[in-house]
């Protein structure tokens, strides 16, 4: 007996007989809910609202976007790249000789480019259109694990940056001089303290000031006030044990939640959920299994903010 399809198998049924509409085998949804979607990971790709592939590229990738040109800005662990949609590369940066991964991309509002480099010189750096680095901010990750320093770190309307640090528990806010002037610890008693794993991976600060973080190991996603306080979460409990080291999330314009699931290689590895923790979409697409980082784009036709910063 397949134990992993008789898993998901149940999973689904749950989903149902909950009234919880579920996304089919080949991406088609059978909700009312219909989204368009940037995934990385294992495959690259964009996936069109009925559920086929618009585009691929290399897999292995990390973070990404699609810019508003309608390029896509995408990072693999050793370099980062802007590309047109007919593949062609306009933009592009190589991780430095000293340091072991990239991280991050972020396209920031005055067109340079946001990269994170993991290794013996952790930094954060702002690489203009050439390529060039203008900007190198030190982090202080508090491990020598070159791949568990950080995560998606991403700039903040004030000009600071966001950087989650998974072994320290911690999500750091840097400003551009290097300075942490503020910290958010993920070890929480409240959600199991440092034995639950709850290592963060991507943070969102909010227009009213919260911060979204996806745990993985802890298998959560919580959202915290300006204080560090917990506001909101959602665990394993919550979501039928979907949560397969979630990574990547976003929050949407009409206040819901997807999560993403690096370790789903097969079944279920997005989920929507509403604030009350109903899931309301899935997607079991074959090109975002193992999904690393997301970025939904549409909602039943219409744009979702945020495309990139916001």
């Amino acid at each position: 007996m397949n134990t992993q399809f008789t898993r998901s198998a149940l999973i689904l049924l749950a989903l149902m007989l909950n009234a919880d509409p579920i996304q089919a085998a080949d991406g088609t949804s059978t909700s009312a809910i219909r989204h368009s979607y940037l995934v990385m990971g294992g495959k690259t790709a964009i996936i069109g609202e009925d559920g086929k592939a618009e585009w691929e590229y290399n897999g292995g990738s990390r973070d990404g976007f699609v810019l508003p040109s309608g390029n896509v800005l995408i990072a693999w662990s050793d370099h980062v790249e802007e590309v047109t949609k007919e593949k062609q590369v306009v933009f592009s940066y190589k991780r430095s000789k000293e340091n072991g991964e990239i991280g991050t991309t972020q396209r920031l509002y005055n067109g340079n480019t946001l990269v994170t480099e993991l290794g013996a010189r952790p930094r954060l750096l702002e690489v203009n259109p050439k390529g060039d680095i203008v900007l190198d901010v030190p982090l202080q990750p508090e491990t020598d694990n070159v791949h568990m320093q950080t995560r998606m770190a991403r700039q903040l309307k004030n000009g600071n940056y966001l950087v989650p640090h998974l072994l320290a528990f911690a999500v750091k806010e840097y400003s551009p001089e290097g300075k942490v002037v503020r910290v958010f610890k993920t070890d929480l008693e409240e959600v199991g303290g440092r034995k639950a794993e709850n290592w963060p991976f991507t943070a969102i600060r909010l227009d009213n000031g919260n911060t979204v973080l996806s745990l993985t190991h802890g298998n959560k996603v919580v959202e915290i006030n300006p204080l560090g306080e917990i506001v909101w979460k959602v665990t394993n409990e919550d979501v039928h044990g979907l949560f397969q080291d979630p990574c990547g999330s976003q929050r949407l314009a009409n206040g819901n939640t997807v999560v993403g699931s690096h370790a789903a290689s097969k079944g279920i590895s997005m989920v929507e959920l509403t604030r009350e923790k109903k899931i309301v979409w899935t997607s079991d697409h074959p090109l975002a299994a193992g999904v690393h980082h997301f970025q939904i784009l549409t909602t039943n036709g219409k744009q979702e903010p945020g495309m990139p910063m916001k």
